[in-house]
């Protein structure tokens, strides 16, 4: 699964327009809104805290509101999970980024991996919203990766997502490609962490993302612009 992106609308559509810091304040999540609003991202994702104001400022957009749920580490119980992607979807969200229990991966416990992945893809369902489940690939063995993936296919998941960002590395090609060869075509793959630059989200497209988390939205529109433009 290869997408052919030939303007720059068609990249900004795959863009989710993404603030997590924790020194992140409301006048910063009011400029991404507005700038993915102007560029008709896919969405914004920011700490639950902020989805009220998202959803407020992105209502009557085609933009969703985004948010993160036991991130970043994802060593938090099952049931806090739930409790905080249903507290995020009354206040707006229409998608939830959930890390997973890498711990409990790495030690080979599948069925409690799956049974947090899908009580949180359960909550997001029922409030229609999609469900995008980080593995946190850096801390992971290829087999590990594997595993992840078909675990988070079977709960049920929307997506699987290569990285929160704010561990020791990020999205790679390669764990892109692996990722898309192990769900097959009918799921999403979201590249996220240190994709900076037009030219990174064309090689995690061609691995087979076709979602990207990035910070870095408007100058990769930007780019994407310019190299359009020079293709007349």
């Amino acid at each position: 699964m290869t997408l052919r992106l030939q303007t720059a609308r068609e990249v900004a559509a795959l863009i989710d327009h993404t603030l997590l810091k924790p020194e992140a304040t409301a006048i910063d999540v009011e400029r991404l809104c507005r700038e993915a609003i102007e560029h008709e991202f896919a969405s914004v994702c920011v700490n639950p805290v902020f989805v009220p104001k998202a959803a407020i400022l992105l209502a009557g957009s085609p933009v969703k509101t985004c948010s993160v749920i036991g991130f970043p580490l994802g060593a938090t119980l099952t049931r806090a999970k739930v409790d905080e992607a249903g507290a995020a979807l009354e206040e707006g969200a229409q998608e939830l980024d959930m890390v997973i229990h890498v711990g409990a991966l790495k030690a080979g416990d599948n069925q409690s991996v799956a049974a947090d992945i899908r009580s949180v893809v359960e909550a997001c369902h029922s409030g229609r919203a999609l469900c995008k489940v980080i593995i946190e690939t850096c801390l992971l063995t290829n087999e590990e990766k594997e595993r992840a993936c078909r675990i988070s296919h079977d709960a049920g998941a929307d997506f699987v997502k290569t990285s929160t960002g704010f561990s020791t590395g990020g999205a790679t090609p390669a764990d892109v490609a692996l990722m898309r060869r192990v769900v097959g075509r009918e799921m999403g793959v979201k590249a996220s962490g240190g994709i900076r630059s037009f030219e990174d989200v064309l090689a995690m497209v061609h691995a087979g993302a076709n979602r990207i988390g990035t910070s870095s939205g408007t100058k990769i529109f930007a780019e994407a612009l310019a190299h359009f433009a020079a293709q007349r």
